[in-house]
């Protein structure tokens, strides 16, 4: 086999070799099996979640899009304080696709899943003709077992203090480089990663922690402004508290982008009272995944908005972004 072709996806022979690929990669005992769905063995409340990613280029500085599959569903289950236990993939993959890129892209995503503690216990495979897929296009979906009960994006509080585990628009950055061949003298990566440890860190302050959302598409921007809808709050954050990587706010600078609208895939956004902000950065900074946390702002009362007091002292509204900056970011 050195392309897909069609037959991969009839169902014989060819989609049994195709299958053998990744269940070489994501061997656990619930996956080999190979049953028509898998038994999962859950205690206590469960989150739930899925996406597709259908990124481009579908190798980037930092990871690629089965990396990136692993890590965004496994960040959304973190971001309901939930313990990433079980992912399921299914792929639709052109035909003249090269097996040893798919064997890459399994690698990968077995890798990631290792990581975040998790396994790969079902899965699926289509094939369509060429032109109709760019390649390689992937599902996931997670389960996980709920940790730390009661963070919602409508529990943001007044007082509460809102920490970033990291420096923002890494990814952004990364794919734009990627895509259209820009030589940029710094070499930025995608934080592409799964954030499952910070379950373990923030156990100790299970029920101080708020809300926690991961600020991908439409970045640090969206995300504030969704929570504070939600929550009906307004929110105040400061530009120079903002952990920004040199390199990535020079190129904002010189392409006038900004950095707040800037995707990210392994950065959360943690709210808790002030009380317990410290400890919180504390134990998030224990992680090499939070080395560079911060605490950026704060929740007030008011009506739900978004401000930044910048660097000059001024103070400007952040507004949710009117459209992606980059399309097939994730």
């Amino acid at each position: 086999m050195g392309v897909i072709e069609l037959k991969h996806g009839g169902g014989g022979r060819a989609t049994s070799q195709l299958i053998d690929i990744f269940a070489k990669h994501f061997d656990n005992e619930i996956l080999n099996g190979m049953e028509d769905s898998a038994l999962l063995h859950l205690e206590g409340d469960a989150a739930f979640t899925t996406d597709s990613f259908v990124i481009e280029p579908y190798v980037f500085p930092g990871g690629d899009i089965g990396k990136l599959s692993v890590c965004g569903t496994v960040n959304d289950l973190v971001s309901r304080g939930a313990r990433p236990l079980y992912l399921s993939s299914a792929f639709i993959i052109e035909e003249g696709f090269e097996i040893a890129e798919l064997e890459k892209i399994a690698a990968s995503m077995a890798a990631a899943a290792r990581q975040a503690g998790a396994g790969i216990v079902t899965g699926d495979t289509k094939v369509v003709g060429r032109g109709h897929a760019d390649g390689v296009y992937i599902n996931t979906a997670g389960i996980g077992r709920v940790e730390l009960p009661g963070v919602s994006a409508h529990n943001a509080r007044p007082g509460d203090k809102i920490i970033v585990t990291g420096s923002i628009g890494d990814h952004s950055i990364a794919i734009l480089s990627a895509r259209e061949g820009m030589d940029f003298t710094a070499d930025v990566k995608s934080d592409c990663a799964p954030l499952g440890g910070f379950i373990d860190a923030l156990l100790p302050f299970a029920g101080q922690v708020h809300t926690m959302r991961d600020a991908t598409r439409g970045g640090l921007a969206a995300v504030l402004n969704e929570i504070a809808k939600a929550a009906e709050v307004k929110i105040r954050i400061y530009e120079d508290k903002v952990p920004v990587k040199p390199e990535v706010k020079s190129i904002c600078d010189v392409l006038g982008f900004d950095v707040l609208t800037l995707a990210n895939e392994g950065k959360l956004v943690i709210f808790a009272p002030a009380e317990s902000a410290d400890g919180i950065l504390a134990a998030i900074k224990s992680d090499p995944l939070g080395r560079d946390a911060s605490v950026i702002g704060e929740v007030t009362e008011g009506k739900a908005m978004v401000t930044m007091e910048t660097v000059f002292g001024t103070e400007r509204i952040i507004d949710i972004p009117y459209g992606e900056l980059l399309p097939r970011i994730c």
